[in-house]
């Protein structure tokens, strides 16, 4: 009885962090990632029509892009190993989250501690990231042939489009899941 017990216990766990990175991660990256990708074109749009757009221009837009998404499909191969080797750290994030803030209190642990190899690495992998695509849109607006509107819109919207166009499997595994 106590393994049908945990089973179930361990089933849950993993609707609810599935749960959590619907809500939390899949839902603000479609709607970051549609908003600035929609204001990186007009930018380059205007940008076609009021000053200069050459083949340099679409290299460099193009680069930004790519660079941005390669960063998102990094995180969101951190995020599925942080799925599926730990699922109760999701779930407790949405345990947390679906309290409210009311409910919440000030001793809730949001999640459980994670302990795995290279974990102390993540924070300065993020920063590293978040340099590195600021400093390649620096250096694309620097250059003179991209204005920094789309410089800087560029990179993000690759990188929330990519965080959406690579869960797309935790979704059709999860609909195969509840026939």
């Amino acid at each position: 009885m106590p393994k049908i017990i945990t089973a179930k216990r361990l089933e849950g766990e993993t609707d609810r962090a599935r749960d959590y990175v619907k809500t939390h991660i899949l839902f603000p990256s479609g709607i970051l990632g549609l908003i600035l990708m929609l204001s990186a074109m007009l930018s380059l749009g205007y940008q076609f029509l009021v000053e200069t757009y050459d083949w340099q221009t679409f290299l460099q837009s193009s680069v930004l892009l790519v660079l941005g998404a390669v960063l998102g499909w990094g995180q969101t191969r951190y995020h599925r190993f942080l799925l599926e080797t730990y699922p109760e750290h999701f779930a407790g994030r949405m345990r947390v989250y679906s309290k409210g803030k009311k409910g919440r209190g000030k001793r809730d642990a949001p999640t459980p501690e994670l302990e795995h190899h290279g974990r102390a690495l993540v924070p300065v992998a993020y920063v590293i990231g978040v340099l590195f695509l600021v400093g390649a849109s620096s250096l694309a607006t620097l250059a003179g042939h991209l204005s920094a509107m789309p410089a800087y819109l560029m990179p993000w919207a690759g990188f929330f489009w990519a965080k959406l166009f690579f869960w797309r499997g935790l979704l059709r595994e999860h609909r195969a899941g509840r026939r």
